[in-house]
């Protein structure tokens, strides 16, 4: 009996006849899932960066608590391409306008699952104006979605994480610098979920929990269209001369959460086209 082999990277299969007459055919390529075994928590991901995020964390093998804060409908979506895609996903409700909220969210997530190796907090809001036009209700909005909310469900979360756990920021770039004027309440939350990276690496280090941060630039969402007002002054500032997809934010995402970042905390990858280079 003659035996199939692999040499060179060439797959040799026993034909038909007598002695070892090998047919060569091309070698199948290996299902790489880095993060099987692996339960995900991504925030605001029924749709955009949220949902590109949830779906490629599916895609490498990770079971995803797919989290939806008014359309069921589109976190169902999410779900659904995920499983009709082979992968494992959960939806849940939940509400970042009420920070005080999350650590349900998480207990449901735990009561579930058990652990949560990855969490994603992707939740986010635009908004803002010119300082002293501002209201104070918009700023606290913006706040409170943007920085309470992330700082409720990690809280939460980091009790019930073990070593080698990832926690994933989505910032911005305009965590790290100014780009036009009216959004200086945007800026400071983002800049504070930057901050919060850099600390709670420092602060997880001991327990081998890594925390990073993805500062997307501009990216084609329903939040922030190609087309949409103030898209062409944005396009005019990237050296690559279009908006990024949620798909390259949620690369950079699982890079982070994968096995080649086990020695990178407390940092901030910017995914933007070079606009802050």
């Amino acid at each position: 009996m003659c035996p199939s082999y692999y040499e060179t990277g060439i797959l040799y299969v026993p034909g038909k006849g007598i002695g070892c007459r090998y047919i060569i055919k091309p070698k199948e390529p290996a299902m790489t899932q880095p993060l099987s075994g692996k339960i995900a928590l991504v925030t605001g991901s029924s749709r955009g960066i949220g949902a590109a995020t949830a779906k490629k964390l599916a895609s490498q093998g990770a079971t995803v608590a797919v989290v939806y804060g008014k359309s069921k409908d589109e976190g169902q979506k999410v779900v659904d391409a995920i499983t009709k895609a082979g992968g494992k996903a959960k939806l849940y409700s939940a509400n970042a306008n009420k920070p005080e909220t999350l650590p349900e969210l998480a207990k449901a997530v735990l009561a579930d699952f058990g652990t949560i190796d990855i969490l994603v907090n992707n939740a986010g809001v635009l908004g803002g104006g010119l300082i002293g036009e501002i209201d104070y209700a918009e700023y606290e909005r913006i706040r409170q979605v943007n920085v309470d909310a992330v700082f409720a469900l990690t809280n939460a979360v980091v009790p019930h994480m073990k070593s080698g756990a990832r926690i994933i920021n989505i910032s911005s770039i305009l965590g790290e610098r100014s780009l036009m004027p009216g959004i200086s309440v945007y800026n400071a939350t983002k800049f504070a979920v930057n901050g919060f990276t850099r600390s709670w690496a420092r602060d997880l280090a001991p327990k081998g929990i890594l925390v990073n941060s993805v500062q997307p630039g501009s990216t084609a969402t329903d939040m922030n269209p190609e087309d949409g007002e103030g898209s062409q002054a944005q396009l005019a500032g990237i050296p690559l001369g279009r908006f990024g997809r949620p798909e390259e934010i949620a690369g950079a995402v699982a890079f982070f959460a994968g096995p080649d970042a086990t020695f990178i905390t407390g940092e901030t990858l910017s995914v933007d086209g070079g606009a802050i280079a």
